[in-house]
C-alpha cells in the first residue's frame, strides 16, 4: 500500500517537472534564434569592444557586425578588404580589423593579413602595430596627415609615418579611412550616405573663363583684407595685428579660383586637349582634381610644404568630414599650360581627392583656409575662413552607378610620378654606364681618369642607388618572379618599385651583352661597398690574402648551391625561403642602415672588413644572386675585354697582380661568370707604361751558338 503511494506521488513529481520544464525545452530545441546573437566573441572584438556581450547579425546590404553591450549598440566591427581593395607593395591588401563606435570613433584596429616585405623580414611588425594603433580613439571626422614636416594646422592631426615604409604605410592610412568611411555613411547617423548623381561625362560647350566663372563650374573666393579683419575684430588682436602683416602691401587677401578640372567642361576649356589627357593620365580612374590658383597676398601653401603631400593650410570638408587632398606635382616638370586666357596668378597646384573617399562632387564643398597666429607668448591658436560651394546640377546625371567591386588601383603609376626626379636620374646614369662600356677602351688609355670615373661610380651606388633609393637587387627577386610566372605573372606586382624595376630590365639585357660583370661591378651598393672597403685596405697598407687556386675554385661553387636550395625552398615556402635569404646581408646594410637585431648587423659587419683581407669575399663565393645572374650571363655576346697573344703565356701580370677577383684563368682568357668588369686589365693592356707584353717583345733573342766542326 505504502509503495502504490510511493509510486504515485513520484510519477506526479516527474509529470509536474516536465510539465514546468516544457517551455524552457520548447524554447532552447526549437524557437528560431538567429545564430549571429548566441556566437561567442572572439578574442579580437572584444580587444576593439572590451565592454561587449554579444554580436548582432552581419548586416545584409555591407558586411559589417553590430557588437552590444546586453541591449545597447556599441558599434561596429569590419574587415577593410571588403570596402577597399588598395594594393600594398607586396601585391597584396592590408586587410585590417577595424571598429567604430556610434559616433564614428575608432575603437580600435588589429592586422588580420598582410604580405608587406619591409615588417615581415626586416623591420618587424611592431612598428606596423604601432602605426595603425596611432587612430584609435580617434574621430573618421578628423583630417589626418602622415609625416607632415609642417604641422602648423590645428584642426588636423598628425601621426608619425615608419622610415623605409612610405608606400606600405599610405596604403594602410587609406585604407582605413576609405573603408571607415563607407561604414559610417552607411550605418551611422550625421554621416551622408553618397548620392545616385554622377557627372554627365558628354557634357561639353566652349567657354571663355569668364563664361566658367559665371556658370559656377570654376569658383571665386575672394575676401579683402577690410572683410577679413571685420569678420575676426571681436576675436583676438593679435589675429588681426597678423592678417594687417600678411597684407600690408594691399588690400588683397584671400583670392582664389578653384575648379575641378577633371570634369569635361572645366579642363577641356581650361586646359586644353593636350594638357587634359595629361591629367586624366596622373589620376587614377574615379579621383578627382581640384585645381586652385591664388592671387591674394595669403598663400594657400606654406613656405615649408613640400610637393605630393598635404597641404596644411588648405582643408576641405563636405558633410562634416575631412575631404583627403593631396598635392599632384602637376607642373612639377611641366610649365603651366591653358588653352583660355585666365587671371594673373602667382601661385597654382592640383591636388588630388581619392576615389575611395567617399567625396562626392554634386554635394556641397567647404574650402577652409587656416591662418596662424600667438594668442600668448605660450599659446598657439589657429583661425579659419570658411568658403562653401555647389557645382550647378547641370553638370551631373542622376542615375544610380553600377556597383562594381572594387578594382585594383594602379598604385603603381602613382609612385613612378612620385619618384620621377629619382627615375630621370637612374636612367641618366644608365645611359652613362653604357657609353663607358662602349667606350671602355678608349676610357681605359687615361688610367687616372678611369679610377676617377670607377670611384665616383661607386660612390654614386653606394649613396643614391643603395641608401637613398633603396635600389639593391635580391635573390628574392629572382624566385618571386619564378613563382608569379608558375602562379600567374601580374607586372603590377613588379612595377610596384620604379627603380628595382628598371634595374632589372636593364640588368637582364646587359647581361647577353656584357655578362653579370655591369651589375655586379657598376650597380650592386653591397659589392660597391665591400670596393670601398679594399680600398681603405690599400690606403692603409693591409696585406691581402690570396686564396689558393684550388681553394678558389672550390669557394666559387658554394654560391650555386645556395642558389639552388633558396629557389627549391621557395617552391615550397616562399615565407621560409625569405628568411633564408639572410645569408644576403643586403638588407641589413643597405635597406635598413644596419639599424637592427645585433646578429643581422654583425654578420654583415663581418663580410665587410672580410673584404680588408679577401677582396669582395662575399660576391665570389656567397653571393646567391652572383651565381643566379652568372648562370644567364655565361656566355655574354660582346666579350669586349681585350687581350693579348702574350696574356697567359707568358705574361700573368693581370691574373696575379691586377685582378682582385681571380677571374683571370692561367691561359689569360677572361672567365665572364666571374668577372665584374673592373676594367683593371683593360688600362694595363691599354698602358704602354704598364703593359710588359712590350717588354717580352722589344728583347732580342739570342742568336744560336755555332758548333764549329773541329776538322774543317
Amino acid at each position: 500500500m505504502h509503495l502504490k503511494i510511493l509510486n504515485f506521488l513520484m510519477t506526479r513529481v516527474i509529470f509536474m517537472l516536465v510539465f514546468m520544464l516544457a517551455p524552457s525545452f520548447y524554447s532552447f530545441s526549437f524557437s528560431p534564434v538567429e545564430p549571429q546573437n548566441t556566437t561567442s566573441i572572439s578574442a579580437d572584438i572584444a580587444e576593439i569592444f572590451p565592454s561587449a556581450t554579444r554580436l548582432g547579425p552581419v548586416d545584409k546590404k555591407i558586411a559589417v557586425t553590430p557588437v552590444y553591450q546586453l541591449g545597447d549598440l556599441l558599434g561596429y566591427v569590419f574587415e577593410s578588404d571588403d570596402f577597399t581593395n588598395f594594393i600594398g607593395f607586396s601585391g597584396q591588401t592590408v586587410n585590417i580589423l577595424i571598429g567604430i563606435d556610434t559616433q564614428g570613433i575608432i575603437t580600435g584596429l588589429k592586422i588580420l593579413n598582410h604580405h608587406e616585405p619591409i615588417f615581415l623580414h626586416g623591420l618587424g611588425e611592431q612598428p606596423l602595430f604601432n602605426f595603425i594603433n596611432q587612430y584609435q580613439n580617434h574621430s573618421i571626422k578628423e583630417r589626418f596627415i602622415i609625416n607632415a614636416r609642417d604641422k602648423s594646422s590645428k584642426d588636423a592631426t598628425y601621426f608619425d609615418g615608419i622610415t623605409r615604409a612610405t608606400i606600405s604605410v599610405l596604403v594602410v592610412n587609406d585604407t582605413i579611412i576609405a573603408s571607415a568611411l563607407k561604414v559610417a555613411r552607411e550605418k551611422l547617423s550625421g554621416f551622408v550616405a553618397p548620392s545616385n548623381f554622377v557627372v554627365d561625362p558628354d557634357f561639353f560647350e566652349k567657354l571663355s573663363f569668364e563664361q566658367l566663372l559665371e556658370k559656377k563650374y570654376i569658383q571665386h573666393w575672394q575676401l579683402t583684407r577690410d572683410q577679413a579683419l571685420a569678420l575676426t575684430q571681436s576675436e583676438s588682436s593679435t589675429l588681426t595685428n597678423t592678417i594687417e602683416k600678411l597684407s600690408e602691401d594691399s588690400n588683397d587677401f584671400i583670392d582664389l579660383y578653384f575648379g575641378f578640372a577633371n570634369i569635361p567642361i572645366v579642363g577641356k576649356n581650361l586646359l586644353g586637349q593636350t594638357e587634359y589627357q595629361r591629367l586624366l593620365e596622373s589620376l587614377i580612374p574615379g579621383e578627382h582634381a581640384l585645381m586652385v590658383l591664388n592671387r591674394g597676398n595669403y598663400a594657400f601653401v606654406s613656405e615649408a610644404f613640400i610637393p605630393q603631400t598635404v597641404p596644411s593650410r588648405l582643408s576641405a570638408t563636405q558633410t562634416a568630414l575631412p575631404v583627403d587632398m593631396r598635392d599632384v606635382d602637376f607642373y612639377s616638370y611641366f610649365n603651366p599650360r591653358f588653352a583660355l586666357e585666365i587671371p594673373d596668378y602667382n601661385e597654382i597646384k592640383v591636388f588630388r581627392i581619392k576615389s575611395q573617399s567617399g567625396f562626392e562632387l554634386n554635394k556641397e564643398l567647404t574650402l577652409s583656409l587656416a591662418v596662424n597666429y600667438n594668442q600668448s607668448f605660450l599659446s598657439k591658436k589657429q583661425h579659419n575662413f570658411n568658403f562653401a560651394s555647389t557645382l550647378p546640377e547641370t553638370l551631373f546625371l542622376d542615375k544610380t552607378p553600377l556597383v562594381q567591386p572594387e578594382k585594383a588601383q594602379p598604385l603603381w603609376l602613382k609612385l613612378w610620378l612620385q619618384r620621377s626626379n629619382e627615375i630621370i636620374i637612374l636612367c641618366i646614369y644608365l645611359i652613362a654606364l653604357t657609353l663607358i662600356f662602349i667606350k671602355q677602351e678608349t676610357l681605359a688609355k687615361n688610367e687616372k681618369l678611369t679610377h676617377q670615373v670607377r670611384f665616383i661610380s661607386l660612390i654614386f651606388v653606394i649613396g643614391f642607388i643603395g641608401f637613398y633609393s633603396q635600389g639593391q637587387l635580391s635573390v628574392v627577386n629572382i624566385y618571386t618572379l619564378l613563382l608569379s610566372i608558375k602562379q600567374g605573372f601580374n607586372i603590377e606586382v613588379f612595377l610596384l618599385d620604379p627603380i628595382i624595376f628598371i634595374l632589372w630590365i636593364f640588368v637582364f639585357i646587359s647581361l647577353f651583352l656584357w655578362g653579370r660583370g655591369l651589375f655586379c661591378g657598376w650597380l650592386c651598393p653591397f659589392g660597391a661597398l665591400q670596393e670601398i672597403m679594399t680600398l681603405i685596405a690599400t690606403k692603409l697598407k693591409i696585406k691581402q690574402i690570396k686564396i689558393k687556386p684550388q681553394h678558389h675554385k672550390a669557394g666559387q661553387k658554394v654560391k650555386y648551391v645556395l642558389l639552388v636550395l633558396l629557389v627549391a625552398c621557395s617552391f615550397y615556402s616562399l615565407t621560409l625561403a625569405e628568411q633564408l635569404a639572410e645569408i644576403e646581408p643586403f638588407k641589413t646594410s643597405i635597406t635598413l642602415n644596419f639599424v637592427r637585431y645585433w646578429p643581422f648587423v654583425l654578420y654583415a659587419v663581418l663580410l665587410l672588413l672580410l673584404s680588408l683581407k679577401i677582396h669582395k669575399f662575399y660576391c665570389r663565393y656567397l653571393c646567391p644572386l652572383g651565381a643566379g645572374l652568372a648562370i644567364i650571363g655565361r656566355y655574354p655576346i660582346l666579350k669586349w675585354l681585350r687581350r693579348r697573344d702574350e696574356c697567359g703565356s707568358p705574361c700573368q701580370l693581370c691574373r696575379n697582380k691586377k685582378c682582385g677577383i681571380d677571374a683571370i684563368k692561367p691561359t689569360g682568357a677572361i672567365d665572364y661568370s666571374e668577372c665584374i668588369q673592373c676594367l683593371e686589365c683593360v688600362v694595363v693592356i691599354e698602358s704602354p707604361k704598364l703593359c710588359v707584353v712590350n717588354k717580352y717583345a722589344n728583347k732580342t733573342k739570342p742568336s744560336p751558338i755555332k758548333v764549329l766542326n773541329c776538322n774543317q
